[in-house]
């Protein structure tokens, strides 16, 4: 049995049903209930709270495990205790970059490489589907707003992650690795809001934002040091961050996809 926590997010909702599909027997954890397929069980849990876990880690042998909760040895103690022996762990890309900033994930990684499993660690850069971000002025007047307009950064999508996850969580061959997760070209914000605007037939105006509008609007929804870290990310990235990954098509066997790909996609969200 594999668990999946984040069960209802962007990225887990997606591996949850990869899994599914694959005939694996899986348990879905998350804060609140969910829509899921067809014979997924579902467990109420938050990784907040490592000890009210156990029913879902109970006869598990792997685990895809978010960056959350406070306590990450505590959560892969029992994880440990339920039969757990493998786990993939979505962390960030700045862990490795920028470890000054990303110290959550960082602190992850450090208990899931002493934890005694068998792990493989997930670093994707920026999502495409950030741009989710856009929609609602978008919708309304056609525009998009973001600081470093011609930075380029080569976002990934989310389906590829959740891809990566599901086999990584299915095959043998991946203990001991960390993967760069990454789109198949750098894309600038104003790049992305053109693609957005050729996907829904309809031109979009990018508003370059300061860097002070940019860091005001993230402290809405972001701690103070993951602020600092993205825009520093964002506004000069090191040679590492702007660098298209091979790992998405060593694990997949193929590209991944672009940003115009996803656009396409997910066009409804900002007519």
């Amino acid at each position: 049995m594999i668990v999946v926590t984040g069960a209802t997010g962007n990225v887990g909702g997606q591996v949850v049903a990869l899994l599914a599909a694959a005939g694996e027997r899986v348990t879905a954890v998350s804060r609140r209930t969910a829509d899921l397929p067809e014979g997924v069980r579902h467990v109420r849990g938050d990784l907040d709270d490592p000890a009210g876990l156990k029913d879902a880690f109970d006869g598990a042998d792997a685990l895809f495990l978010l960056v959350a909760g406070q306590d990450p040895q505590a959560i892969l103690d029992a994880a440990r205790a339920g039969g757990v022996r493998r786990v993939v762990l979505l962390s960030s890309q700045g862990a490795g970059t920028r470890p000054e900033f990303y110290r959550h994930p960082v602190a992850f990684e450090d208990a899931v490489r002493r934890s005694g499993l068998e792990w493989t660690i997930l670093r994707p850069g920026g999502f495409h589907s950030n741009a989710y971000a856009w929609a609602e002025p978008i919708r309304a007047s056609r525009t998009a707003a973001a600081p470093f307009g011609d930075v380029g950064l080569p976002t990934i999508d989310p389906a590829d992650i959740a891809e990566v996850a599901a086999t990584v969580l299915r095959e043998d061959g991946h203990a001991g690795r960390v993967y760069e997760l990454t789109g198949p070209a750098p894309t600038t914000p104003r790049e992305r809001a053109a693609a957005i605007g050729a996907a829904i037939g309809a031109p979009v105006r990018f508003a370059e934002q300061t860097r002070e509008e940019a860091r005001a609007q993230m402290l809405g929804f972001m701690p103070e040091q993951v602020v600092e870290g993205t825009l520093a990310i964002l506004g000069e990235p090191v040679d590492a961050e702007r660098r298209v990954s091979p790992d998405v098509e060593r694990v997949l066997g193929r590209a991944p996809r672009s940003f115009a790909d996803w656009a396409g996609r997910n066009a409804a969200a900002f007519r």
